[in-house]
């Protein structure tokens, strides 16, 4: 199942996406208590951004995105860190069954899926995770901030204004950031017999007109992205728009949702 993020996509996100603190991998890792003998499969892992440093903490981890493009460019990205206890599989959530099969009930310390599940079946996952995750673990969902054109600043705004106008849609999509989506995450957990537990790690970072653009760019997908000899217009449109709210200064919020697995009963 492609989601539209093939072609060049998979260059443009590895590059742009903002990427995880080492905070971030602290607090997933205290919230299941992850060690070295542990297993951590992380559902939509496109090109690596939270697999890479949580293999660090662990025995090993499976990245797990649908786009072959996104693997081929996580698996370069591992090799270029010299990290070698990552292996990666084409799949979606309605995989997890076939994962749990191949890597046993209960075998896995944590399920991780950063910024991904708005495009996931949530209650049937979480129902289906419930199964693969050890006594003790659980699922973590990770909001890596909101997107750039959702901030609450001027530029922001200004991005969004720009973005609506040329694709000629709404941009209020908050891609799952949102704090409805939130509730209903945690909904889904509860539901399918998780408690769960939050936990949120904040910075401010300072963005160039470069790293805005191409931020722009790895969110459209191949079917939105301009073509390439449009894109120096299109870059400066994105420049002219941003002009009167130089420096950009990004609030980046990151929040964590826990879904510990209740014991079971014997």
């Amino acid at each position: 199942m492609s989601l539209g993020f093939g072609g060049e996509i998979p260059d443009l996100y590895h590059q742009y996406r903002r990427g995880y603190p080492r905070a971030v991998i602290d607090e997933v890792a205290g919230a299941f208590g992850l060690t070295g003998d542990d297993v951590v499969v992380d559902l939509g892992c496109g090109t690596g951004q939270l697999a890479l440093p949580m293999a660090g903490r662990v025995r090993a981890v499976l990245g797990v995105d649908p786009e072959p493009g996104m693997l081929r460019r996580a698996r370069r990205a591992a090799a270029e860190q010299d990290i070698a206890n990552v292996s990666w599989m084409i799949g979606a959530d309605t995989d997890l069954p076939a994962i749990i099969a191949l890597l046993g009930a209960r075998s896995a310390g944590a399920l991780t899926i950063g910024q991904a599940l708005h495009w996931m079946n949530r209650d049937e996952l979480f129902r289906a995770a419930f199964r693969l995750v050890r006594p003790g673990g659980g699922v973590a969902v990770i909001a890596n901030g909101t997107p750039l054109w959702q901030q609450d600043a001027a530029w922001s705004r200004a991005l969004r204004r720009f973005l609506e106008q040329w694709t000629g849609r709404s941009a209020a999509a908050p891609c799952g950031t949102d704090a409805a989506s939130a509730q209903r995450y945690r909904d889904g957990l509860a539901a399918a017999g998780y408690d769960t537990a939050e936990a949120t790690v904040e910075y401010r970072d300072d963005l160039d007109l470069d790293q805005l653009v191409g931020g722009v760019y790895s969110a459209l997908g191949g079917g939105a992205l301009p073509a390439p000899d449009a894109r120096p217009a299109f870059a400066e449109q994105i420049r002219e728009a941003m002009a009167p709210h130089l420096p950009l200064t990004e609030h980046v919020r990151v929040t964590m949702l826990f879904g510990r697995a209740r014991p079971r009963r014997a």
